[in-house]
């Protein structure tokens, strides 16, 4: 009798710097193929992980959730201890939990939180250079935070997404938080919405630094929406990302971070 088949729940944290991203890709390191190759060298499986969002080429990630199935016998707890011991330093597994064989992290997920990080000091950063978008013209926080609010809704933003792999896909999301705010010599982004299109995060954060710089008013920003799509930009550049939280019906895993 063949072994029931069990399925796992990560929410993983991991700096997207030395990456191609979280999907796998052809000669390319990427954070699935490095999970995928964490779990192989755990049980002996070959497994496929699914992810509740994709991240690109650097960016990161602190609350990414992602999901496979296995036939083994380790229960949550032994899964984060044995993945941790061998993801590589960059990726870490920050909780586990054992959910339904047929979840889908994707299409159960009701909200994704992102935040963009732009650094105001003069100088280059070291420390912080693939942590964030180095911007030392002086920005108008005010008209950045009027222009965001004018995002907020249903609405169609074809304009500030990349092409998409399917053309006749919805390009209507709801975005319910887009906040400025000043931290530190830090410009802090935060975002949250039912879901976001390819770039919209880098692009909307572009453009919106543009109203910072006086080169476009709040109501140019919204009008942009208006615009064919993939035509709202400049793109931010990928360093400054972060895939914050997923949301789902329920938590899946433990306000503590364990599941022990």
């Amino acid at each position: 009798m063949s072994k029931a088949a069990r399925r796992f729940a990560l929410c993983l944290e991991y700096d997207g710097s030395g990456y191609a991203g979280s999907q796998l890709q052809p000669r390319q390191p990427t954070i699935q193929g490095a999970l995928e190759a964490a779990v192989l060298e755990t049980s002996g499986e070959q497994v496929r992980v699914a992810f509740a969002g994709r991240t690109d080429a650097g960016v990161h990630a602190r609350g990414q959730v992602a999901c496979f199935s296995t036939i083994g016998r380790l229960d949550a707890g032994e899964w984060l201890r044995a993945l941790n011991a061998r993801l590589p330093r960059d990726i870490a597994v920050l909780a586990a939990a054992e959910i339904d064989i047929g979840f889908d992290p994707r299409r159960a997920a009701r909200r994704r939180r992102y935040r963009y990080l732009i650094e105001q000091r003069g100088v280059r950063p070291a420390l912080e250079r693939e942590r964030a978008w180095q911007v030392a013209q002086p920005l108008d926080l005010e008209a950045m935070a009027t222009a965001a609010q004018g995002l907020i809704g249903r609405r169609d933003f074809a304009a500030f997404a990349s092409p998409l792999e399917a053309p006749d896909r919805s390009t209507v999301r709801e975005l319910y938080c887009f906040t400025v705010r000043r931290e530190g010599s830090a410009i802090v982004l935060d975002l949250v919405a039912n879901a976001f299109l390819p770039h919209q995060v880098r692009r909307m954060a572009g453009a919106l630094v543009e109203v910072g710089r006086g080169r476009l008013t709040p109501e140019g920003y919204a009008a942009l929406l208006d615009g064919p799509p993939a035509s709202a930009g400049p793109a931010a550049p990928p360093q400054g990302l972060y895939l914050i939280a997923v949301e789902y019906d329920r938590p899946l895993f433990r306000p503590e971070g364990s599941n022990e």
